[in-house]
């Protein structure tokens, strides 16, 4: 199995990632509760104004590790010569989006952070 295959088997749930792109292009200014719950899956976090009128916050975080090596070839190994080289890195990301409704069950108004380090 080549690098590529093992990552897309890691990954196989990546067209359901919250991502900016999907709050970008999914929701929309008087959209209803269930097609935000549709595009975005539950929240995190509900509250209520003292009004009744919700927020939902998704406050997600990801760590991602990628390692990669590369044992010198089989020809080296033959010759009785193993030499490893390698390299490893983790990323962590966040994103929060904050979702307001109105008194209608409709997103009045939401914002969105994301960082990468």
């Amino acid at each position: 199995m080549s690098a590529a295959d093992h990552s897309a088997a890691i990954h196989s749930n990546r067209g359901q990632d919250l991502t900016v792109g999907v709050v970008q292009k999914e929701i929309r200014r008087g959209m209803s509760q269930s097609d935000v719950a549709s595009a975005l899956g539950s929240p995190n976090i509900v509250t209520r104004e003292d009004s009744g009128n919700e927020t939902w916050i998704y406050d997600k975080i990801a760590t991602e590790a990628t390692r990669s090596a590369d044992s010198g070839g089989w020809w080296l190994i033959i010759a009785g010569y193993n030499k490893e080289a390698g390299a490893a890195a983790t990323t962590q990301k966040t994103l929060t989006v904050v979702i307001k409704f109105d008194a209608g069950r409709r997103v009045a108004d939401f914002t969105y952070h994301s960082t990468k380090f």
